[in-house]
């Protein structure tokens, strides 16, 4: 708990400026809590704060979410055993306690609540436009569910904090349980939506809006413990009557070209350069290697980092004949091994290839890569400004497919799921099962960070993952003997082991 009260602290003062001598009385023209949150344009900076604890959660998704999932794996790498390791343990199933990672999520999540917690303490009392208010009370509100909404799904239960802290001891409750977290969401939700605009203009913002709130509060009612896919129903529909539209080209959503365009209803914003806004997600994605350039434009050493979120093939062979998605979501390279040890060395990059259109040199090595979010050359190494999408237009059509199907309204379901089947070069679907939406989900949100907790509110992941996991221990011999160990409690993370010390009234997830 004392790492979270560092991040709650953090979120009350983090503009606060320093000076060489802390005695001294700050100048009028520094930052500081009493004079900060008089302005909008203070509102303004203190929601950018807000916004990017979202990054925090972005890498950690790719572990947590996709390559705990049936669509990825990971290159083994003899040289990683040490570092690895503990990353290769959330993948195969075997995670016990803790890790960095699942750390890092948890107390993110957490460092943003506090964040938006101050300004929702702040902004009624300023002297600023009712408009404005108005429009800082929903994205905060919008953010806070956003967050929430991230560590029920992955925690459970978790402990629910609604106002500003300013001293340890309000640092110190206990865990709600996971309906009363769900409820919250939707009490923010209900408040921010009325608040937020509706999009009109492309591109947007990035900022938190109608359309968002409403895919985050349908997501909601479709995850939380006691179903209510009617009102999901209504949520989602209110979405498809705004001004959202797919794009022709399915690889278009993802170019940095693009960004914020009318397909994408939020995605977490980044930019290129030297300024501290870059992503770099790409390169833990691409096959390792000491020169990325053929790929980035740009010379990158990738060995400790790469090798990570590798299309499994049976993610592959599952996409249909000419569905359009596969080859803009994955590429092969063709290359050569640095000694020639598939376990313990990095690819010579000479080729980038399209799936099922090359013939096999002996004398070489093809590594499967995500390349929906390569869009080289880049200008640094490390460093892209590739924005990650959170709510597509065709996640909404897909959702509102499965919500339909759940309520038995099969046949109502089908003109959304062929929408976005239509846009991927495939025949329209005469009858659609909760089976068809998962597979077209997928499908077109692969590498997205979606298909772990799809298959779990959708009541399959035990299932899928079990299947998957016999498959990968046949195929893998390095993989031990316990690896998927697929049971109920692994569906959520442990809470942080620290919170459980500090705070006797943190109780552990059951199994760990």
């Amino acid at each position: 708990m004392k790492q979270l009260i560092l991040y709650i602290i953090f979120g009350i003062f983090f503009f606060t400026s320093c000076s060489e001598d802390f005695l001294k009385l700050s100048p009028e023209t520094n930052l500081t809590t009493p004079n900060f949150f008089k302005t909008e344009s203070h509102f303004d900076l203190a929601l950018v704060g807000a916004y990017q604890q979202l990054r925090g959660i972005v890498v950690p998704g790719l572990y947590m979410d996709e390559m705990r999932s049936d669509n990825t794996f990971f290159r083994y790498y003899a040289p990683d055993r040490g570092p690895a390791n503990w990353v290769e343990d959330i993948i195969e199933w075997i995670d016990q306690s803790q890790t960095t990672i699942v750390n890092t999520r948890y107390y993110n999540n957490y460092s943003g609540i506090s964040r938006v917690n101050t300004i929702i303490a702040k902004v009624n009392d300023a002297d600023i436009s009712n408009e404005a208010k108005d429009r800082v009370l929903g994205e905060a509100l919008f953010l806070r569910a956003f967050y929430y909404f991230d560590l029920v799904t992955h925690y459970g239960g978790v402990p629910l904090y609604l106002e500003d802290v300013l001293d340890e001891a309000g640092a110190y409750i206990t865990r709600s349980d996971e309906s009363a977290v769900y409820n919250q969401i939707i009490v923010d939700l209900e408040k921010a939506i009325p608040l937020l605009p509706t999009v009109t203009v492309f591109p947007q913002s990035g900022r938190a809006t109608k359309g968002a709130a409403k895919m985050l509060l349908g997501k909601t009612f479709m995850s939380k413990p006691n179903r209510e896919y009617d009102k999901a129903e209504k949520q989602l529909l209110d979405i498809v009557n705004m001004n959202y539209s797919l794009l022709d080209n399915y690889a278009d959503c993802f170019d940095p070209q693009n960004k914020n365009n009318s397909e994408s209803i939020f995605e977490i914003q980044y930019k290129e350069g030297n300024d501290g806004q870059q992503s770099n997600f790409i390169y833990s994605m691409l096959p390792k290697t000491s020169d990325t350039k053929l790929l980035t434009g740009v010379s990158a050493n990738n060995v400790t980092a790469g090798g990570w979120n590798v299309p499994n093939l049976g993610l592959i062979e599952s996409y249909e004949d000419g569905d359009l998605r596969l080859k803009s979501s994955v590429k092969i390279i063709e290359g050569t091994l640095n000694g020639g040890d598939p376990y313990s060395d990095p690819v010579i990059y000479l080729n980038i290839l399209e799936i099922g259109e090359y013939d096999e040199d002996p004398d070489k090595v093809y590594f499967p890569f995500v390349a929906k979010f390569v869009h080289g050359p880049y200008s640094l190494p490390n460093n892209t400004g590739e924005n990650w999408p959170v709510f597509r237009y065709s996640d909404v059509l897909l959702l509102l497919s499965e919500c339909l199907v759940e309520q038995g309204k099969n046949n109502e379901s089908l003109q959304y799921i062929n929408k976005v089947r239509d846009r991927a070069g495939l025949s329209n679907l005469t009858s659609v099962s909760l089976g068809d939406v998962l597979k077209e989900r997928r499908h077109e949100l692969a590498f997205e960070n979606h298909r772990m907790t799809d298959l779990i509110r959708t009541g399959k992941a035990i299932e899928v993952m079990t299947a998957y996991g016999n498959r990968m221990k046949e195929e893998n011999s390095f993989l031990p003997q316990n690896a998927f160990d697929i049971k109920e409690y692994r569906l959520v993370y442990p809470i942080p082991f620290r919170e459980t010390q500090i705070n006797v009234d943190i109780i552990q997830n059951p199994g760990y």
